[in-house]
């Protein structure tokens, strides 16, 4: 692991640190992050899926030379997999040595087993012990609502409360980037404990500027085409817009082809790295894929 490198001192130093990483960040987006590293409070970022939330996280930890602890969230996620729990295996075998040996003091006997050598560390566990790690809790919505009171401890005190053995707190606190993809609203108690941001989908601009840097193979007029058409696609009465995720995906794929430019039937063969519902496909494929490719070659054209 690198030595780990300061925090940003401004938006501009934030903005370039994460260019650095070939992330493309807005100014508002650096400067909730700046604000998050400065004042030691976790980063709420929300919006939807593939818009690059939890790509923040990993070039931030990169970036910083610190570690990056993930904790990927779940339905039925609870403590003993986010937090910590006991060696019971471990416990039991100390056990049944202790009485083969004649140990007859139950109260030292339960201390010793309760001990942080029989302790599984789980992700947040591991955050708090770390030297300020980049602590990235991923897909918070997929939770339930107790898992997110369990937060609470950990974002207000950098702490958490482990009744065999006492208290767990950082002595420096991790860096806290928290995603959801809103598929349920998170609670406000958990919002107030951070700085929050909505990660939007990037200006035709900013996702030009992505493209070269995440897909640098493409001709420079075949990424003007792909953000053009992916630009109205997210105009388009859609189940499921594409994200950046998928804009860098079918670009690279493009070139994968040797295309240089769009054509009705490439786009049409390959639409489903964009769209991935088959309403969402059905409404696009066929003509209205040939008009929206003729619109977005006018616009890169322009």
């Amino acid at each position: 692991m690198p030595m780990p490198r300061a925090l940003p001192k401004s938006i501009d130093e934030t903005q370039s640190l994460l260019a650095a990483g070939e992330y493309v960040a807005d100014r508002s987006l650096a400067t909730s992050l700046f604000l998050s590293l400065a004042m030691q409070r976790p980063l709420f970022l929300e919006g939807e899926a593939g818009v690059g939330k939890t790509e923040i996280a990993k070039v931030l930890a990169q970036a910083l030379g610190r570690e990056l602890i993930r904790l990927q969230c779940y339905e039925g996620l609870d403590i003993a997999q986010a937090a910590y729990e006991w060696n019971y295996s471990r416990q039991m075998i100390e056990i049944r040595l202790a009485e083969a040996a004649g140990e007859k003091n139950k109260e030292k006997l339960a201390a010793d087993i309760y001990s942080e050598r029989f302790l599984v560390k789980r992700p947040l566990a591991r955050a708090l012990e770390g030297d300020s790690p980049v602590l990235l809790i991923d897909e918070l919505d997929r939770t339930d609502e107790p898992f997110e009171a369990y937060l609470l401890e950990v974002l207000s005190d950098w702490q958490i409360s482990i009744p065999e053995l006492g208290t767990l707190r950082a002595e420096h606190p991790p860096i806290v980037v928290i995603t959801s993809n809103r598929t349920r609203e998170i609670h406000d108690a958990v919002k107030r404990r951070c700085f929050y941001h909505w990660v939007d989908y990037p200006d035709a601009a900013r996702e030009l500027e992505i493209l070269r840097r995440k897909a640098p193979r493409a001709a420079e007029s075949l990424s003007r085409e792909v953000v053009a058409f992916v630009q109205r696609l997210r105009k388009a009465d859609l189940f499921k817009l594409p994200g950046v995720a998928e804009t860098i995906d079918w670009a690279n794929c493009l070139v994968a082809l040797d295309r240089v430019a769009l054509d009705p039937e490439t786009v049409n063969n390959t639409l489903g790295v964009l769209l991935k519902y088959r309403d969402d496909l059905e409404r696009v494929a066929g003509e209205e894929a040939g008009r929206m490719v003729g619109e977005a070659k006018s616009a890169a054209a322009a």
